[in-house]
């Protein structure tokens, strides 16, 4: 069974931009991908707005029973989120790593436009690396 479920990648205005399914058991249609990035955006920044933290940078993980998601967001207001295995340890350092991946391989990307689908062979090609050295790390423990 796969520690990471799913990834989505959402930019500033809550559109999503990049989505990649790990083999969780239910798989979502792309208009509920949509939906589920548009409905986390708002939520994200609701919990920033009601958070009695001053400085609360909103949700950073939301545990369920079947389910744990785990969220990054950047400086620029970009926010990546795993969905994975309860339970699941080091999402964080996997989510920033993958900001790291971002910031490398799709941002130094000339032909890339800010704000648009994500479409980097290089960023696929090293972020499946970076998930699949994850599942094995999980495995060894």
């Amino acid at each position: 069974m796969a520690a990471v479920y799913s990834l989505y990648i959402i930019n500033k205005s809550g559109g999503l931009i990049f989505y990649k399914d790990y083999g969780s058991a239910g798989r979502m249609d792309t208009n509920d991908t949509l939906r589920l990035a548009s409905l986390w955006h708002s939520m994200h920044a609701i919990s920033q707005q009601l958070s009695p933290v001053s400085g609360c940078s909103g949700i950073e993980l939301l545990q369920a029973d079947t389910f744990d998601l785990h969220c990054f967001q950047s400086l620029t207001g970009t926010k990546f989120f795993v969905v994975c295995e309860p339970g699941t340890l080091h999402m964080e350092s996997l989510l920033k790593h993958i900001y790291e991946l971002y910031t490398d391989y799709v941002l130094k990307n000339p032909f890339y436009e800010m704000e648009m689908p994500i479409r980097c062979e290089l960023f696929d090609i090293n972020l499946a690396q970076a998930v699949q050295k994850d599942r094995v790390a999980l495995l060894g423990r």
